[in-house]
């Protein structure tokens, strides 16, 4: 097994979800993703945990959406309450054979399943603000991902093995420092009651007061690096112009642009399926507002992959993500779905907090 593979377990275990004796845990994944799902399975079994697999087929995904009546997409499976419930870790292993699956699924489908599990959502996202629920999704290298990324396999390895510190003699402790770093940051960073963010097409103006900003250094996502809040819900006002492509559930809008007006979305357009960005935004009372302000961290992170998980981490941009809010936060908005978009702020971007410059040129200045 690739070393990689095995340190990437191992930290994943031990660190980011800190896995103990006895506890539920679960590992969802696609067969592409074998050699992870075995290695982190095999590590949390020498702890004592009790794991069950998720291994998903996506064609099955694309059959549902397609031919599904419309009672089987809203059903809501027992089981998934009862995982829901129960589980004490979840692990998500972002890895495909075809990150375009969805693309011909009708938008509305997609809008009706994820107004559905809206309840599932947010009972996931409150279990694990108290503390009650550990997760963290991490990414497998794939030939699709690779694609995506315009690499080859053995480079996009490279890129993802790197973002993590793999390579590392002790990632551990690299991501210790960084969570000692951000802290202080999100210290100051808790004194704020408005942000103010500025970028080419972007002039916005976002509430926080009162509001707790995260460290997020390798537990919840990995690799990680990244900080964020959920904004006031009915304090958002301007307009923000997303600098990349934006995914969600297989499909990607692109050149979007969305304007805010007491924390609702009032005008949304993209260059590419603004369809689909329309019929997402629609898909509940709570789509139409932020769920996340967020600033990227990993400056190992330097190219565009047309993947969340790195895009968003990129050092020198922020993300501002509709939907969901994360209850830790002090955030309350509620939507079955949570859709993070980029902006990139590397060249002319800043960000005010009560009206002081704390962030210039894709770099914090305090």
């Amino acid at each position: 097994m690739d070393n990689r593979v095995k340190n990437l377990a191992k930290v994943i275990v031990h660190y980011s979800l800190d896995i103990k004796p006895g506890q539920l845990f679960k590992i969802k994944a696609e067969p592409v993703a074998a050699p992870l799902v075995k290695a982190v399975y095999e590590e949390a079994l020498k702890i004592g945990a009790n794991i069950f697999t998720d291994i998903r087929l996506i064609e099955l995904d694309e059959h549902f959406y397609k031919n599904a009546t419309d009672e089987q997409l809203k059903y809501i499976s027992p089981i998934r309450e009862l995982e829901t419930d129960k589980i004490d870790a979840f692990l998500g292993i972002w890895a495909t054979t075809n990150t375009k699956h969805l693309s011909g699924v009708d938008p509305k489908r997609q809008q009706m399943f994820n107004k559905a599990n809206e309840g599932l959502m947010n009972r996931f996202f409150e279990r694990a603000a108290s503390g009650a629920l550990h997760w963290s999704g991490t990414q497998y290298p794939t030939e699709a991902h690779a694609q995506d990324a315009e690499m080859s396999l053995a480079d996009y390895e490279e890129f993802v093995y790197r973002a993590g510190h793999l390579y590392d003699d002790d990632p551990v402790d690299y991501w210790k420092g960084v969570e000692k770093e951000q802290q202080r940051l999100v210290n100051i960073l808790n004194q704020a009651e408005q942000i103010h963010l500025r970028a080419e097409g972007t002039d916005l103006t976002v509430g926080v007061k009162g509001r707790k900003w995260i460290n997020c250094c390798g537990k919840e996502n990995f690799p990680d690096g990244e900080i964020f809040t959920s904004p006031i819900e009915d304090a958002v006002n301007g307009t923000i112009k997303y600098s990349f492509p934006a995914f969600l559930a297989g499909r990607e809008a692109d050149g979007v642009m969305l304007t805010f007006k007491d924390g609702k979305v009032v005008d949304a357009k993209a260059q590419k399926n603004e369809e689909f960005l329309l019929a997402m935004l629609d898909t509940d009372e709570g789509s139409r507002r932020l769920g996340e302000f967020a600033i990227g961290t990993n400056y190992e992170i330097k190219q565009f992959t047309r993947n969340t998980l790195f895009d968003e981490k990129i050092g020198g941009t922020c993300h501002l993500a509709v939907g969901a809010a994360y209850p830790e936060t002090g955030g309350t908005n509620r939507s079955g779905i949570h859709w993070d978009m980029v902006c990139d702020l590397k060249k002319g971007g800043e960000i005010e907090a009560d009206g002081k410059v704390f962030y210039k040129d894709g770099k914090f200045t305090i």
